[in-house]
């Protein structure tokens, strides 16, 4: 074939071919071949290529001997690891590392991120080189010396130490690619932007993915039908998908203590394509609320706490600036007067919300707006740190800690419930999204009166637009932030909703359909040591046992007498377990109060402690039958966008959805 090699540089000058536009040729066209065709060839060096010396001159392939074919996941995940390299996104980078078998042995995303983007960073001419390698070895000190302290090694140590337990072999074809492209542009004396030119690939081969449900049979989860209303749901489901209302949606319901409903559907995100599975991790915003109450409430159960008193004698930092007089009971209500602490969060201080301290010496210092116990206005925010800071100074532990003794471990949902999540859990994340077709509705929130002030936003849409951006953030995922950062999959969500329903009754084991099983997660994982030991085999990993230390299966107690009022069945609960299972313990009831019913929703003899008629009882959300006449039937909170957990106590029936593509129907 007749052309003009890459380094016959005067040829190139005579025929008054462009080089920078022929290096940028061939970049697209690697970028297409790894991205969308997934077949792609090994050695791009100037050897194997020339120009046509007719114009239009195009770079012509000689050489397709070395080559690689990826598998679609490969594809997708080399994809997702450099759009998440280009938009500095942490969460898809660490899930990017894990879907294609890269594993780290460290937690240094910072870091991670900083030698991502080294792999994709802009060629330069031949003329800058050394200053180049300068730069790099300058970098790679830089990282080793972060390496080095947060592992505690010495010199001899920290050169041997390899932070990558698990290299998949694409990797390395891939990278060959680059450093080889990267030489030609060096070769041809040019400056190519990688990131600029790759990119439109990398989004084509995942933003080109048909999500819905007509396109693809397996949208739905594969998960056996526990039910007629299950069967109902996901028909319901598809048709929504069908119509664009759905891009990843999880719904786990209870009746009478056992699972009817354990449906996963939909995808993880809009450049996400992997499907949503029953151990998925949503971000429920607000729901997380219901949590924290729930928290408190264990706290009074046990000894540790009490409604009517000063936040202040639990708090002593809490005390001044009119703050004295706030009860505990007027911040599981709404009505301390707090509404808009820490409200500026949400402007240019937004990233202080992720620092615990920071926001707790905030609501020492704020100054209620309203007397204690007269208005009932949501602390969209504020609640989260209140609470955090009764839990932690009445218990004497951190937040995370009660939140496992209290909830996690109990009710066996190790691995799907966090408020802040740990390292090791990215790949299980659902990415947030907007439903643009729904922003109007959000007007309609604007006027509600259980909103603060603050709340009324100029411009909503603006808000909402940057919601989901934030909100996927890895250090703003890992914060904890109890009013709006829970991450859970709804069967954990409803399994809490479901204890709660039966008066702390700790329901039976999961549905053993749902794979895998609810409980089977590490709760906190552990990376590979320095030294990694083989499991011996034959062992069981505790984790996914049901039995208790001593042996014996949890029981669990059915509770028939539909005609007894709502304290009698919450005591014959408590008598039932012991029966059937020796002394009551916190492993088979969260709860003891035979009226933490009454509790939860504010009436009864806890009436006092709420705001008359106010839609909060509490900590949670109160609700009526469908008619909204009579007594308050049940309780929950939803987050905004529409993740929800709720139970109604008389029908013994609990509810939970998580959804990552945000509506706002109010």
């Amino acid at each position: 074939m007749d052309g003009i090699r890459l380094n016959d540089t005067a040829s190139l000058e005579a025929f008054g071919i462009d080089k920078q536009n022929i290096v940028e040729e061939i970049t697209r066209a690697y970028a297409h071949q790894i991205y969308v065709d997934g077949f792609f060839n090994g050695d791009p060096h100037p050897g194997n290529f020339l120009v046509s010396k007719e114009a239009p001159h195009r770079p012509i392939l000689l050489d397709f001997g070395l080559t690689k074919k990826l598998s679609s996941s490969m594809k997708h995940a080399l994809a997702k690891m450099f759009l998440a390299s280009a938009e500095g996104d942490h969460v898809a980078l660490l899930s990017a590392f894990s879907e294609m078998g890269l594993r780290l042995r460290l937690d240094m995303p910072e870091q991670v991120m900083e030698i991502t983007s080294v792999f994709f960073r802009s060629s330069t001419p031949a003329t800058e080189a050394q200053q180049n390698l300068k730069s790099l070895a300058e970098q790679r000190e830089k990282n080793m010396k972060a390496i080095q302290e947060k592992l505690q090694l010495n010199q001899k140590e920290v050169k041997r130490f390899n932070p990558v337990d698990a290299f998949p072999g694409d990797i390395v074809i891939f990278g060959r690619v680059l450093n080889l492209l990267r030489g030609l542009s060096s070769t041809m004396n040019v400056r190519i932007v990688y990131m600029d030119i790759m990119k439109p690939f990398a989004e084509a081969v995942l933003g080109n993915i048909n999500k819905t449900p007509a396109a693809n049979a397996q949208w739905i989860y594969n998960t056996p039908v526990h039910s007629d209303v299950e069967a109902k749901l996901r028909r319901l489901l598809v048709e929504l998908g069908n119509n664009d209302k759905i891009l990843g949606i999880q719904v786990c319901a209870y009746k009478d203590g056992e699972v009817i409903i354990d449906t996963a559907a939909g995808v993880l995100g809009r450049y996400d394509p992997r499907p949503v599975q029953p151990d998925t991790l949503f971000s429920v915003f607000s729901a997380t609320k219901g949590i924290t109450a729930g928290m408190l409430h264990w706290l009074v159960d046990n000894g540790k706490l009490k409604l009517d008193e000063n936040v202040a004698n639990i708090w002593p930092e809490f005390r001044g600036n009119g703050k004295e007089h706030i009860k505990v009971h007027h911040i599981l209500n709404h009505t301390s007067g707090l509404h808009n602490a820490l409200a500026d969060l949400r402007g240019e201080n937004a990233f202080l919300m992720t620092e615990w301290d920071a926001c707790l010496k905030l609501i020492e210092a704020s100054q209620p707006e309203t007397e204690p116990g007269k208005q009932q206005l949501y602390h969209y925010l504020s609640f989260g740190w209140l609470c955090g800071g009764i839990v932690e100074h009445a218990s004497g532990k951190k937040f995370q800690e009660i939140l496992e003794e209290a909830l996690i471990r109990p009710l066996k949902i190790e691995g799907e419930l966090y408020v802040g999540i740990p390292p090791g859990v990215e790949a299980r994340l659902a990415n947030l999204t907007l439903d643009t077709d729904d922003l109007k509705k959000l007007s309609e929130m604007r006027n509600r009166a259980e909103m603060p002030s603050t709340f009324q936003l100029n411009n909503i849409s603006e808000f909402a637009e940057y919601l989901p951006a934030f909100f996927n953030m890895l250090n703003v995922r890992r914060a904890i932030v109890p009013a709006a950062n829970g991450h859970c999959s709804a069967r954990a969500l409803a399994r809490y909703y479901a204890a709660l329903a039966d008066c702390g009754v700790v329901p039976p084991p999961h549905s053993s359909a749902s794979n895998p099983p609810l409980g089977s997660h590490p709760h906190i994982p552990k990376f590979p040591s320095k030294k990694t030991d083989e499991k011996q085999k034959g062992t069981v990993d505790g984790g996914l046992k049901n039995e208790r230390s001593d042996g014996r299966q949890n029981v669990y107690i059915r509770i028939e007498e539909d005609d007894d009022n709502d304290e009698e069945k919450c005591s014959k609960s408590s008598r039932d377990t012991s029966k059937g299972a020796g002394p009551v313990n916190k492993k088979g009831k969260i709860f003891s109060n035979p009226r933490v019913h009454e509790a939860f929703m504010g009436v009864g003899e806890y009436e006092n402690m709420c705001l008359r008629d106010g839609v909060f009882g509490l900590g949670f959300r109160r609700l009526k039958s469908k008619d909204g006449v009579g007594s308050y039937s049940g309780f929950g909170h939803s987050g905004m966008g529409g993740s929800t957990g709720f139970c109604d106590v008389k029908n013994r029936f609990a509810m939970a959805v998580t959804l990552n593509k945000l509506s706002f129907g109010g």
